[in-house]
């Protein structure tokens, strides 16, 4: 296994070249220093052979350090349009009922590096916090939840809680208060999207209007 990886925001490279046998590690290329490691005693035979191979060493090097990380940028400026892109993701709060966890849920978001936490009076929430795992959604995008069991029912301690998304190469949070009017809930009782809603209202225009047509046909004939 051999390749190099590239921090676009620090510039640092780092670079890595090993061999494997039946499952464990068995010589690896320690990079700074320029020669071979056995991680095994089987291997120090090769181990010694390597090293004294110069000529091989500097040409792996050169090829680690810099050819590969100049390939390494080429291919992401080829691909930035999707591989540096950033969608940030609508945010809202779910309940199934009153006695249940209030989540936090995100979807739309990309790329799959991001972090989603409550806070309470500017800290981090841990008790009665349970973080979900990022899923993948059909458009390519991503979603995340993370649950919070209020410690008080009192309306005034839940504005104390806000919910804090991170995404990776966006500088700034997303930041969302709850408020219990915020909430949806299982009842469908409060701020459920209008997409629904109005998808069933043409449904049902469509519908009286294929029955009106009968109708008028019916009467026509």
């Amino acid at each position: 296994m051999y390749g190099c990886e590239w921090n676009n925001e620090t510039g640092e490279v780092t670079a890595f070249y090993q061999f494997g046998f039946d499952g464990e590690d068995l010589e690896i290329l320690d990079v700074k220093e320029n020669r071979w490691i056995a991680a095994k005693q089987q291997a120090e035979i090769s181990t010694n052979r390597w090293n004294n191979d110069r000529a091989q060493l500097e040409s792996d090097k050169k090829y680690l350090t810099q050819i590969c990380p100049e390939w390494l940028k080429m291919y992401v400026n080829y691909g930035r349009s999707s591989l540096m892109r950033t969608d940030l993701p609508s945010v809202s709060f779910l309940q199934k009922s009153s006695s249940s966890p209030v989540s936090c849920h995100a979807t739309g978001f990309y790329p799959n590096r991001a972090e989603m936490f409550w806070r309470k009076d500017g800290e981090e929430v841990h008790d009665g916090v349970v973080k979900g795992e990022i899923l993948p959604n059909n458009d390519g995008t991503f979603q995340m939840s993370v649950h919070l069991k209020p410690s008080s029912e009192n309306p005034e301690e839940w504005t104390k809680y806000e919910c804090v998304f991170q995404l990776s190469g966006v500088k700034d949070d997303i930041i969302n208060r709850l408020k219990k009017i915020k909430i949806r809930t299982g009842n469908g009782s409060s701020e459920f999207p209008t997409g629904p809603v109005i998808g069933v209202i043409a449904g049902l225009l469509l519908l009286a209007g294929i029955i009106a047509g009968l109708i008028w046909n019916k009467k026509g004939k």
